[in-house]
Formats: structure tokens, sequence, C-alpha cells
């Protein structure tokens, strides 16, 4: 009679785990590019110039707002759906090759999530660099029952599509007879 007993059980821990909140879900992709680091960064460390390396972006513009001589301290991000994100620069090192930075408003139409924050780096890797960027966000609809295209797993994918699609643009701009 206790057998009877395990799919029930079974199904109650597994409406209780559902039932919690949203977890924090992590993307974190990196490529290696043939040029030097310095020559990456300067086109990936200009935080307002994105869309001149992500083919998933129309556009993107700066707002100044950091240090003299440093990146900008937020950028509007217009996607091909027209759909718009602000993202603001929390840190930026031009000497580490590195910048973090955050989603302001969500847009679920740009990105199918609520919030994320991310990091860009460059570090040198035998003759050419190595690109890292990494991001923790929490899915678009925070709720217990997500509909499918705000669901974790959209958020994994848009977040991995849009990192990817950065990564192979920013290769074939400056990698030497990548993509020209």
């Amino acid at each position: 009679m206790h057998h009877a007993l395990a799919p029930a059980l079974l199904a109650l821990v597994a409406t209780q785990a559902l039932a919690h909140g949203p977890t924090p879900q992590k993307v974190n992709q990196s490529i290696t590019i043939a040029a030097k680091p310095e020559a990456v960064w300067k086109v990936a460390g200009d935080f307002g110039k994105i869309a001149g390396w992500n083919p998933a972006l129309k556009a993107s513009e700066g707002v100044a707002g950091g240090k003299p001589g440093e990146a900008e301290g937020k950028r509007t991000l217009t996607f091909p759906n027209g759909a718009r994100l602000v993202e603001s620069l929390d840190e930026w090192n031009g000497s580490a090759f590195k910048y973090s930075y955050r989603m302001s408003d969500p847009e679920v139409k740009a990105l199918p999530v609520s919030s994320y924050s991310a990091t860009l780096s460059v570090a040198p890797e035998g003759e050419g660099a190595k690109v890292t960027w990494s991001g923790r966000f929490y899915r678009g609809d925070t709720g217990n029952e997500p509909p499918d295209d705000l669901s974790d797993a959209a958020g994994r994918t848009a977040m991995d599509a849009f990192f990817a699609a950065g990564l192979k643009g920013l290769k074939a701009k400056v990698e030497p007879g990548a993509g020209h």
C-alpha cells in the first residue's frame, strides 16, 4: 500500500519545487580572436558602439556619463523589431580591458528577461585575444508559471543567441581577413 503514496509524494515535491520564485540563470560564452587584445578592446571597449559589431542589434547609442576618457555611462540598444533597451555601465576598466553593465528597465520584446547584469572582458590568449561575455539574468515572467516565451529556457536561448552573435560579429570585425 505504501507504494501507492510514492507518485502522490513525488507530485507534491515537484509542485513545491516549482512554486518557488525564479532562480538566476547564467550565460557564459567566449571566443578567441587572432588579434592583439588592445585591437579587440579598441572596438569592444567602446560601450556605446556595440551595434557596430553585434549584428543582433539594429543600432546603439551611448550617453556620456563616465569620467573623461572612459566609456559612456549608458547606452540605448535598438533591436531589429524596433524594441529598445537601456543599459547602464557599472564598471569600465580600460587598462584591464573589462566592463560590467546592467539592464535598466525590462523590455521583453527585445530580450525575454526581467533583469540582467553582464561583464565583457578581453584577455591575452596565445598570439591573440580571448573575449569572454558572461551574464546573470532572471526570466521575463518572474511568476510561478511563466508562459513559454518568458521562461528560463526562453531567456537562456535569447541571451545565448545575443552573446553568440556579438562575439562572432566582433571576431569578424576585428580579425584580419575574417568576414571582410
